[in-house]
């Protein structure tokens, strides 16, 4: 499994390129030649980047569901809805297509954020917002999730 670490300031260019920042490159390179996909995010107004090998695991989860049931019809075409292959350049950018900048409303200025084992990316205005949103509920988020004496397992 991958786990990613950072967050990084970024920007576009016209065509909706950004460069890569160099740590995160060096902690994509064993996917680099793979590729990833690129999609609109669930819960947020972001974009995630998923190398290969993860978006081919979360498409083995998914092509499980039983798709005679209306509901896991409807959850795999929005989850999938504008999905795109993408491939970091030669010169370590990377091509944000129109579609998706529009989606994620993303301007000139991005942050590119570690989530794990995707990479998230942000307009810069809309992401320090989201994190200055969770800031107040983010101690009892924290003890919800991670409190319960059943996590236990997860952390060894």
């Amino acid at each position: 499994m991958i786990n990613f670490i950072g967050t990084y300031e970024c920007k576009a260019d016209a065509k909706g390129r950004f460069m890569m920042p160099v740590s995160l490159k060096k902690q994509l390179a064993p996917v680099l030649q793979d590729g990833f996909v690129l999609k609109r995010a669930v819960f947020q107004p972001c974009l995630e980047l998923y190398p290969m090998v993860e978006w081919n695991a979360m498409m083995t989860r998914i092509n499980k569901l039983n798709r005679f049931n209306k509901k896991n019809n409807d959850f795999i075409r929005r989850f999938t809805a504008g999905v795109k292959t993408v491939e970091i350049d030669a010169n370590g950018r990377l091509l944000i297509p129109k579609d998706l900048i529009q989606i994620a409303g993303i301007s000139k200025e991005l942050t590119v954020s570690s989530a794990i084992n995707i990479i998230e990316i942000w307009d810069k205005q809309q992401y320090e917002k989201a994190i200055d949103d969770a800031t107040v509920d983010f101690a009892s988020l924290a003890e919800e999730v991670m409190g319960d004496d059943t996590t236990d397992d997860l952390l060894s």
